[in-house]
């Protein structure tokens, strides 16, 4: 029976976000027409939830995994920009796309296509491969003839603009792979080599209102419906490997394109599957990006809070995963597109073998490890443990519980009263004996609070190293109630201030992705790897469910705590020196005092109130 969904002439289909119209296609049998005919699903929704359509609209918006903006008409003109670049780039497609089929020297990129890669006619066709000529201008003269302003051809980044002005091709003697969004829309090219002494190997198209790197997995727009089928995404790293890999008839494969995998990327797997393999390649830098595409997507997927009681008869609640996350162990040197080509029937095996998570972490860490070493087995089984706990079967976690303790030669039940030192609770917890709640508190009022605001600020950074554009939020919030920014000044020591400035450069430069250049500089920088390494404490000891959008607020929240925290120690030293100049008679005017003590503590009452209420993100 066809479905109908109208959307609101309020709403149409040319101004729906193009992502929430694809969810809304995404109903089998499905038609769009306009909502003024009758019922809808915003009615439904609205009757439903007893909501207004706004909100109803709002609803379904998150629902399709995508944010609303309203058409201002600064943002009609951005759309109207980007449709103008994504034309150009698609004439650029049958540009390269004409270079190889019909030029003297694409001869050349065809035989390596075709002899060295394995891609056939029909594959170089669907995925209109192309190719650059090995010259300076050929771009630049092409789309000049075509009326096309130079600033416009840069801004698609098919020219690079030198430091005096002068352009050139971006692209010269390479394969020419066009990148586009989930949706099929243009958004870039990826170029390769075909001089093997040529380098980069591999270049992109630079960062721009289109393609934006983080957020983008090559292959989607042509995987998807092949991932909600199979209830499987396979995510590989290069480009060949999603082309030869999905001409063999294994079309769920996607790739993040050489890069870490992003929250974002893997939020938007999870719109078709919660079913995630990772087929990494078998190098050292391929393992490390395994391991780092894992944790991003324990971050990015759900999870559901299950209640625990602990050795005394306590409830708490423990986080539960509700994905299922595995690994490929790849054949040393060879990768997919190599392994699919040699032998299509190997590649399902070695998908059907993928390892859950928690035994390729465990073989990882404990590779080339002396397991007769306390401290060894201590540091594995603190990274290990978390995982563990995300497992949402009980009957799964214990299995597992009994394979690490073997491996490590320990007793199983030591790992049930372990806990990892990045996840100690940060607060003190109420306690059901009197005799204990007076202990907490007591410990409270003892505790050094230069120690506590160090605590605090080192979870603060923690958060903004996996989140980095959060600060924007953050700062916007801040100002809402009338206080500073994010600052560095708002972090206590000199190692915070360092790693909080690495995270305000990386938004600050145009060059890198936030989260890659901090990646860089974390592996440059020995130091910054204790903070990267450091997981936010539970933000929910009522079992509340771990968002984003909570997440967000914690910070936020501990933001205001270290800033009071903080102001009520200038009071207290403020006080403290007042007395001491007194007493040797040597002090500043009264009125001068005042006002200083004034503005500290009216910084105080701000902090106070925003504190005291629920935080609002905007």
């Amino acid at each position: 029976m066809e479905k109908i969904i109208r959307v609101s002439a309020l709403f149409t289909p040319t101004l729906v976000h193009p992502h929430l119209l694809f969810f809304l296609k995404q109903v089998p049998g499905a038609v769009l027409v306009n909502a003024m005919k009758g019922g809808d699903i915003f009615q439904f929704v609205m009757k439903k939830e007893g909501v207004d359509f706004k909100e109803a609209l709002k609803m379904l918006a998150e629902r399709a995994g995508i944010q609303l903006k309203p058409l201002t008409p600064q943002r009609k003109e951005e759309n109207e920009r980007g449709n103008h670049l994504r034309k150009l780039l698609e004439e650029a497609v049958i540009f390269y796309r004409n270079q190889l089929i019909n030029s003297e020297p694409g001869k050349f990129a065809r035989t390596y296509l075709r002899e060295k890669r394995g891609i056939k006619p029909e594959t170089e066709e669907i995925w209109e491969l192309g190719y650059a000529p090995k010259s300076w201008d050929a771009v630049l003269n092409y789309f000049k003839n075509k009326g096309y302003p130079i600033k416009d051809i840069v801004e698609a980044g098919l020219l690079t603009e030198r430091e005096d002005g002068k352009v050139y091709d971006r692209f010269r003697h390479r394969i020419m792979i066009p990148i586009r969004n989930m949706s099929g829309q243009m958004a870039g090219f990826g170029g390769r080599v075909l001089n093997p002494e040529d380098i980069p190997k591999f270049i992109n198209s630079p960062q721009s209102i289109l393609f934006e790197k983080s957020s983008i997995l090559f292959g989607l727009d042509k995987a998807r419906r092949s991932i909600r089928s199979n209830n499987q995404a396979v995510i590989v790293e290069g480009y060949f490997d999603v082309i030869v890999v999905h001409q063999e008839g294994f079309r769920n494969v996607v790739s993040p394109m050489g890069t870490a995998l992003t929250e974002i990327q893997i939020r938007m797997l999870k719109r078709f599957t919660r079913r995630l393999t990772l087929a990494l390649d078998p190098d050292i830098a391929g393992q490390k990006a395994t391991l780092k595409g894992l944790e991003v997507a324990r971050g990015a997927l759900d999870h559901n809070s299950d209640p625990v009681f602990d050795a005394r008869g306590l409830i708490h609640y423990e986080s539960r995963l509700q994905a299922d996350l595995r690994v490929c162990s790849l054949p040393d040197e060879l990768d997919p597109d190599e392994i699919v080509i040699k032998d299509p029937k190997l590649w399902e095996q070695i998908l059907q073998k993928a390892q859950p998570i928690i035994y390729h972490v465990l073989e990882s860490l404990t590779e080339g490890q002396d397991l007769d070493d306390p401290k060894v087995k201590s540091t594995i089984a603190a990274q290990i443990l978390p995982l563990v706990k995300d497992v949402s079967n009980p009957i799964e976690r214990d299995a597992y519980r009994q394979q690490i303790a073997r491996i490590l030669k320990i007793d199983e039940r030591v790992l049930l009263t372990t806990v990892s030192p990045s996840k100690r609770p940060r607060r003190y917890k109420k306690q059901s004996q009197q005799k204990e709640s007076q202990s907490v508190r007591s410990t409270k009022l003892e505790f050094n609070e230069h120690v506590k605001i160090n605590m605090i600020e080192s979870e603060i950074l923690a958060y903004l190293f996996k989140k980095p554009e959060s600060k924007y939020k953050i700062d916007r919030f801040l100002r809402s109630n009338k206080l500073d920014q994010l600052m560095i000044a708002d972090f206590s020591n000199t190692e915070n201030q360092v790693s909080a400035q690495v995270i305000f450069d990386s938004l600050s430069q145009d060059d890198l992705d936030p989260l890659d250049f901090i990646t860089e500089k974390i592996e440059a920088e020995a130091y910054l790897k204790d903070i990267e390494q450091i997981e936010p404490s539970d933000l929910s000891e009522e079992g509340l469910k771990n968002t984003d959008l909570r997440a967000l607020e914690e910070t936020i929240r501990m933001i205001l705590q270290v800033r009071q925290l903080s102001v009520n120690q200038q009071i207290k030293d403020f006080r403290f020196m007042q007395t001491s100049q007194k007493e040797d008679g040597n002090h500043k005017p009264e009125a001068v005092q005042q006002i200083h003590l004034l503005d500290m503590i009216k910084k105080r009452g701000l902090l106070d109130h925003a504190l005291s209420k629920p935080v609002i993100i905007q």
